[in-house]
């Protein structure tokens, strides 16, 4: 019986995934790193300091240190989501349904505690949630289902207790590898990805997830 559902943010829960690639891109080119769009795929699933170490590594440039740069990615994809972004269609319906059947809510996110905590605020969801983990909390980010046993633990939730919302693949392997029902929402272009099948189910939009999917978990 499922009595945890357990939120991914960017690209699930706020429509911030695309802005990352926006700003990346904009402090990149300010320091002189040579990196691309098509070289962000290296760096799929890596948390931002990782990402910049590994720019160090393969693009080296002078200046500012890999730290640093990715403090500033943070500070503008923050600045950017809370002008350009916003909560993704059927958030809101979707936690007064959870709310309503009493389950606890998580949300667990490979992005930096700084950026969770300012965005969910910003939006004005940060109460709905009564446990927000960051990827920063723990050793290994998604693929590792690290961040997902640390937020279940901090619920009191037991794995199988849990449903697991995402939209990336990483994500979803996360999720299983946690021993935790998935569901996954990816997006448009990569719907027909068929590693999605490790998930339990998948679903065009937050706005599918009804009582009855609800029931059927």
């Amino acid at each position: 019986m499922i009595t945890t559902v357990i939120f991914d943010m960017d690209g699930l829960l706020l429509d911030t995934e695309p802005l990352w690639a926006v700003s990346m891109n904009r402090v990149a080119t300010k320091h002189g790193i040579a990196i691309t769009p098509e070289r962000f795929k290296e760096t799929t699933g890596l948390r931002i300091y990782e990402v910049t170490e590994h720019w160090a590594r393969h693009y080296p440039w002078e200046g500012s240190t890999p730290d640093l740069v990715a403090g500033e990615i943070l500070d503008d994809i923050i600045a950017l989501s809370k002008e350009q972004g916003g909560i993704m269609r059927g958030v809101l319906p979707l936690l007064d349904l959870l709310e309503r059947h009493e389950l606890k809510i998580g949300l667990a996110t490979s992005s930096p505690t700084r950026m969770v905590e300012a965005l969910i605020e910003h939006f004005g969801i940060a109460r709905r949630f009564h446990c927000v983990t960051s990827a920063d909390a723990v050793e290994m980010g998604k693929p590792h289902p690290a961040v997902f046993l640390h937020c279940a633990k901090n619920l009191g939730s037991l794995p199988h207790e849990c449903l697991v919302l995402e939209d990336s693949v990483n994500g979803a392997i996360a999720g299983k590898a946690a021993r935790m029902k998935v569901i996954a929402v990816p997006d448009e272009l990569h719907w027909d990805d068929p590693r999605f099948s490790i998930a339990d189910m998948k679903l065009r939009s937050l706005e599918d997830l009804d009582e009855g999917v609800l029931m059927r978990m």
